[in-house]
């Protein structure tokens, strides 16, 4: 933060940078992990800052959180074991625990002060947090995920900070591989791959090899914007076990959702499949 009460993080390799006007830092620590900031902006709620990048606003947060939960889960036919791998926030599994067909979600996030923090300063992105489907574990998701019994979950979701400190093994074939393992026949995965724009011939390719080193037989990204995050456009990378087709969905089902959301809806799952034009050979020669 600087004197004149901004907030930027600034992206060098990229030569941009993105600020956020504040009112007043509200939290500051250091976990066991990571660097944990709360600000107050002036015009997008509370920010949660990890290692001086940002993570959420109050105000767009629903576009991540929506994208990375309902199209995976609209994507697989009968959804009822979930686990959530980071998601400390708690927002992603608000946004799975709407689904009622899901018996149970396991969230896994190795930082429980993130978790804390979001209890005290961003309260509605906990509201799921006592319903008796959830479970949260404050432990390694990647021992988590090998420990996991072969055929057990239905959909995992890697809601992770950038591949750095605690989050870099999970974008490895390994630890795909222990995914894969794990899922059941019709399993799927989503993975958040940032940005399309930035990070398409680094990230996004290394999580296509990755997905398909660790068996994945399909692979496909959906777009949608985020503010708060590098070039304000980002992706969610899906793969799937046998011929699943990750451009089908139940589409009638998501035009009937019996729950409110802010960005998602069966159009816009639809629109978020397309791929640019400049995306293409990276997805027609990685995607199954």
């Amino acid at each position: 933060m600087d004197d004149k009460h901004w907030f930027t993080e600034d992206y060098p390799e990229a030569g941009t940078a993105f600020s956020l006007r504040i009112r007043a830092k509200l939290h500051e620590e250091q976990t066991p992990f990571q660097k944990l900031e709360i600000y107050e902006t002036e015009h997008w709620g509370n920010l949660m800052v990890l290692d001086g990048c940002v993570m959420l606003t109050s105000r767009d947060n629903f576009t991540y959180h929506e994208m990375m939960a309902h199209p995976v889960l609209f994507t697989h036919p009968d959804p009822k074991q979930v686990v959530i791998i980071g998601g400390g926030d708690c927002g992603m599994l608000r946004e799975v625990l709407k689904h009622k067909a899901v018996e149970r979600c396991v969230q896994v996030d190795i930082d429980e002060r993130v978790t804390r923090a979001s209890e005290r300063f961003f309260p509605e992105l906990c509201s799921a947090n006592d319903d008796p489907r959830a479970k949260l574990l404050f432990a390694d998701g990647l021992d988590y995920m090998r420990r996991l019994e072969p055929g057990s979950v239905d959909v995992v979701i890697v809601d992770s900070t950038d591949p750095v400190g605690p989050a870099e093994g999970l974008f490895g074939t390994k630890f795909m591989a222990d995914v894969w393992r794990a899922l059941g026949d019709d399993g799927l995965m989503v993975q958040q791959s940032e940005s399309p724009i930035l990070h398409l011939d680094t990230l996004l390719a290394d999580v296509y090899t990755a997905m398909r080193g660790g068996g994945f037989t399909q692979v496909r990204s959906l777009q949608f914007p985020v503010v708060g995050y590098p070039s304000g456009w980002w992706s969610a990378t899906m793969a799937g076990k046998g011929d699943v087709d990750l451009t089908a969905f139940r589409e009638t089902d998501a035009a009937a959702k019996p729950f409110a959301t802010e960005y998602y809806n069966a159009a816009m799952h639809r629109a978020a499949l397309a791929i640019p034009e400049f995306c293409k050979k990276l997805m027609a020669d990685r995607s199954g």
